[in-house]
């Protein structure tokens, strides 16, 4: 098992502007981190400098305590699983597993007993003569996780591993690579994706980048924490509408005051008052800032008196203008002025229809705000915490 640290790390191409920023991380002992974010924020490029395919063009790597810059990726006890699987297509799954242990020049005997092993784990015992083109994608990906496997790494890095299969696929795979983390304990894995499904159910660490000239403000990352921490309390705009899906609603307002208890924020266009248990220490009278509410945590009332309102909810009257009905619940949009998108997730058995006005709330401890600057405005200290 080994850890990972990266120490202000940037990587550039030739006379180029930085692609890689000021990264600075802690990988532990047999975590799983995922590298999560949208394309071209150099997820695979940072995975890459850890496996040593990729330089480093100022910063240090390290790993298991010891400076790798220099090392070549074949001695930093490191094992990567592709996107593209990279399997030889004229040798069996066998040969293909065994295929770097007799590069190292392992003893056949051992050599036989980690391949049958790791196939016994993987659920390709049986396929052991089959050629990759008799193979089905999730087949393929498991060979290519059972030649990482019987290297026994210290550091397992996949890229992107399930984006060539289907969704039936990603899933079932997705809950081997889970339990084979669980099953190799002693192994710290990197994983990059853009699939934030992937990284949520996957991740104990999450490690979400910016993109194009937000690394240039802020860095190449945006926000390392567990994937709860990301989803209830983002650190800025960028983040709340990376995690979740449908993304956070987003509505514009303005500070209309600032208490010891919380601020009140006027949202333009409708000119409701919302008031949220909210350090306002920064903020000022007028400031512009951003109001955002998760769909899921957006609830229509339909019967008050049998639910009354709580005292610190936030509520929106609305007009239904398309319902996205998928069975278990609903995703009804509704119309908000400016002409901003507002979805709420209603249960599946919610009477909703189009042209409706219903009064939606939400928790004011589950609503975020946003300052100018697009840094969240911290909660009150003593606002319970979601886990």
């Amino acid at each position: 098992m080994a850890s990972i640290s990266l120490r202000g790390v940037q990587k550039a191409y030739g006379d180029g502007a930085p692609v890689i920023r000021d990264v600075d991380l802690e990988i532990g002992k047999n975590e799983f981190c995922v590298f999560l974010g949208p394309s071209g924020c150099g997820k695979s490029t940072l995975l890459r400098m850890i496996a040593g395919l990729e330089d480093v063009t100022d910063g240090d790597v390290s790993i298991a305590g010891k400076r790798v810059n220099d090392v070549p990726a074949a001695q930093r006890g490191v094992a990567m699983v592709f996107q593209s699987y990279a399997l030889f297509p004229h040798m069996t799954v066998y040969e293909n597993m065994a295929f770097g242990l007799k590069l190292a020049k392992t003893p056949k005997a051992e050599i036989d007993r980690k391949v049958r092993d790791a196939a016994r784990i993987l659920q390709l015992d049986t396929l052991l003569d089959r050629h990759p083109k008799a193979l089905s994608g999730g087949q393929r990906q498991r060979v290519a996780i059972g030649r990482a496997i019987v290297r026994e790494p210290g550091v397992f890095l996949f890229d992107e591993p399930l984006s060539n299969l289907d969704a039936t696929l990603r899933g079932q795979t997705r809950i081997e690579i889970a339990r084979l983390h669980r099953q190799f304990a002693d192994a710290s894995v990197v994983y990059v994706t853009h699939d934030q499904i992937e990284a949520m159910t996957l991740a104990d660490k999450i490690v979400l980048l910016h993109a194009g000239r937000d690394t240039e403000r802020f860095g190449s990352i945006a926000q390392v924490g567990a994937p709860l921490e990301l989803y209830h309390r983002p650190k800025s705009k960028f983040v709340a509408g990376f995690i979740g899906s449908p993304r956070m609603n987003f509505l514009p307002g303005s500070i209309a005051s600032i208490e010891s208890d919380g601020v009140t924020v006027t949202l333009d266009g409708s000119g409701e008052s919302v008031r949220l248990p909210l350090q306002g220490e920064r903020l000022l009278i007028g400031e512009a800032v951003t109001f955002g509410v998760r769909p899921e945590h957006l609830e229509p009332i339909q019967n008050e008196t049998s639910k009354p309102i709580e005292r610190d909810a936030v509520t929106l009257d609305r007009t239904v203008t398309l319902i996205e009905a998928l069975g278990e619940h609903s995703y009804v949009h509704l119309d908000q002025p400016g002409g901003a998108v507002l979805i709420a997730k209603a249960p599946g058995d919610a009477r909703l229809t189009r042209g409706d006005t219903v009064r939606f709330r939400a928790p004011a401890h589950a609503c975020h705000l946003f300052a100018e600057d697009g840094f969240a405005v911290a909660p009150l200290s003593n606002v319970a915490q979601h886990a």
